[in-house]
């Protein structure tokens, strides 16, 4: 080999070696693995099923018989998120069901008993809105709600429901209360027991805290009418326009199952029980003497509860 040879073989060697010896040199830390970050999804929901064993609304009892069969979902889109006043705008949809094997007045609302070809599912609802989060930790939320019966048990209902909520988790911590007030007026028929569309008020808390995989949820809910949304019967017939309707407190517990992959969604059995105290414009209604064959006339009643939920 001349000494020419030799030069260029080891030009060519420093060339092949040592940028393999420098990335042998470094650092490990210094090593960047890009890994894509999973996007946060606009969409979120929640689609579950629950038995109960009666189907209380508003206070009014409509079923308390037979297998009552709730299924539900939701689905929020978010519009908006920011950090000035107005922090995010949502678009809300949902459905719910009402499934009865009694068959629950089937067929009564068109004067023909027993006529549906849908006789189970006594309700279907459907509502639309959209919910302001301002100020951090309020939300308003406006709603159009719609109340349909497959089973013509009952007349389409229309209403406007207007709620405000209050995050108190900064204040409280764990024994938040997230207190909420609401309004729903009635546009076309009746969700109440009166004799004409009416206005309904709720208000309520709903403190909840986890304990281990179980998350306990403990509501207070209180409804009010005006405008003869709720209504008792009197002994000549009428019926009277009534302010209160109804308090009732509960407990309903959430048991994470962790088995399941998240990216199934989070799944949850959950279970319940909530005491009933009726007014005068709900605790008549459904009782022989207002033609009704469900129930007897009292104010307390218990409605137990159990079922299965998946949010996403």
């Amino acid at each position: 080999m001349t000494k020419q040879s030799i030069t260029k073989f080891c030009a060519l060697a420093v060339g092949v070696l040592l940028p393999t010896l420098s990335w042998a040199g470094t650092s490990g830390k210094e090593v960047k693995n890009v890994v894509e970050q999973a996007k946060e999804s606009c969409i979120t929901g929640d689609i579950g099923v629950t038995v109960v064993s009666q189907y209380v609304s508003r206070g009014v009892i409509f079923e308390n018989q037979g297998a009552i069969v709730q299924p539900y979902t939701d689905l929020y889109f978010k519009l908006y998120e920011g950090d000035g006043f107005l922090n995010k705008i949502q678009l809300n949809l949902g459905a719910w069901s009402s499934i009865h094997s009694r068959k629950t007045d089937n067929g009564i609302a068109s004067g023909n008993p027993g006529s549906s070809t849908t006789a189970a599912w006594y309700e279907f609802d459907w509502t639309a809105g959209v919910s302001f989060t301002f100020a951090k930790n309020f939300t308003f939320t406006p709603s159009i709600y719609s109340f349909l019966s497959p089973a013509d048990a009952f007349s389409t209902f229309y209403g406007l429901n207007l709620k405000l909520a209050y995050d108190d988790t900064d204040l409280l911590g764990a024994f938040a209360l997230h207190p909420y007030v609401q309004v729903m007026f009635e546009l076309e028929n009746k969700a109440g027991t009166g004799s004409d569309e009416g206005v309904y008020y709720e208000v309520g808390i709903a403190p909840s805290f986890p304990l281990g995989p179980v998350t306990v949820t403990v509501p207070v809910t209180a409804g009010f009418g005006s405008n003869d949304f709720y209504g008792s019967l009197n002994d000549d017939g009428t019926i009277s326009d009534e302010a209160f309707g109804f308090v009732s407190g509960g407990v309903n517990v959430a048991y994470n199952l962790t088995f399941i992959p998240e990216c199934y969604g989070k799944w949850a059995v959950t279970g319940g029980v909530t005491y009933y105290y009726l007014g005068e414009g709900t605790s008549d209604f459904n009782t022989a003497a207002r033609g009704g064959a469900v129930r007897d006339f009292k104010n307390n009643e218990w409605v137990f509860s159990g079922g299965l939920v998946v949010n996403f």
